[in-house]
């Protein structure tokens, strides 16, 4: 099974996941990309998976129906491009000869979901959309802070192995933050030099890890005494999770 990040628009990525034959597309928000690597790889289009309904998410789903040997997915509760099928937390998707798990995950969006497979091969592999970034996350725009703080959570207690399918180049900007939040993280500091050396490189940094997010990404570490202080800081009114969570939030929309 081969996973391939496509870059779209700016920082986008839309992932592909295939087996030589048949691809499944992860929130196509455009089409021109996904078209170029179908016929270059000579891929059928089995299934699209959407995380939300956001345009640079779901953009070119029609436009790639023609293609289409299967069903598009997407989240129940939000306005996607229909025909789809309707996914809730809990819910069981079979493509590829693997089996996603929906997570529900609102915040960035009311009705946010993920695609979690457990994987075979010891690399279990996530598909979160705008929820979780590396280093980061996204910005409340429907959901509130304790939405978003409990989401993430779950993200984080999958195994430390899983690959986190992020949408967005976000990383460095990202760490930029994390420095801000945790400057005595060493950990982060190691990350930062060699995200540094993979953009510079014209390389991806995703996917990243769980267990990598949980050592450096504030959002997931937010009982951490350093990251509780500077939250503490910066308008957080107790060390309650969601409290540092939601401040850290606020702080990040006008960071630069």
């Amino acid at each position: 099974m081969d996973l391939i990040a496509l870059p779209a628009f700016t920082d986008n990525y839309i992932w592909m996941l295939h087996d030589g034959t048949d691809a499944v597309v992860v929130d196509p928000g455009d089409a021109a990309p996904v078209l170029a690597a179908l016929d270059e790889r000579q891929l059928a289009l089995a299934a699209i998976l959407v995380t939300h309904h956001h345009g640079d998410h779901v953009g070119g789903v029609d436009e790639l129906r023609p293609r289409l040997k299967g069903a598009v997915y997407g989240p129940r509760s939000e306005s996607i491009p229909a025909p789809f099928v309707p996914l809730a937390d809990g819910d069981k998707v079979q493509l590829l000869g693997l089996s996603f798990t929906v997570i529900d995950v609102p915040g960035h969006t009311a009705g946010h979901i993920a695609y979690f497979e457990a994987g075979r091969d010891g690399a279990p592999l996530l598909f979160c959309g705008d929820t979780l970034f590396s280093g980061g996350c996204g910005r409340l725009f429907e959901g509130t802070a304790e939405q978003m703080h409990a989401s993430l959570a779950r993200l984080a207690a999958l195994p430390g192995e899983t690959r986190v399918c992020c949408a967005h180049e976000y990383t460095l900007s990202n760490l930029k933050f994390a420095r801000a939040v945790e400057p005595g993280n060493a950990a982060l500091a190691r990350y930062q030099a060699e995200c540094d050396a993979m953009r510079a490189a014209s390389r991806p940094t995703l996917p990243s890890r769980i267990a990598l997010e949980r050592a450096v990404n504030p959002f997931l570490r937010c009982a951490e005494p350093e990251v509780i202080a500077s939250a503490r800081a910066h308008g957080a009114a107790s060390t309650a999770g969601a409290e540092v969570f939601a401040a850290l939030r606020r702080w990040k929309n006008e960071f630069r």
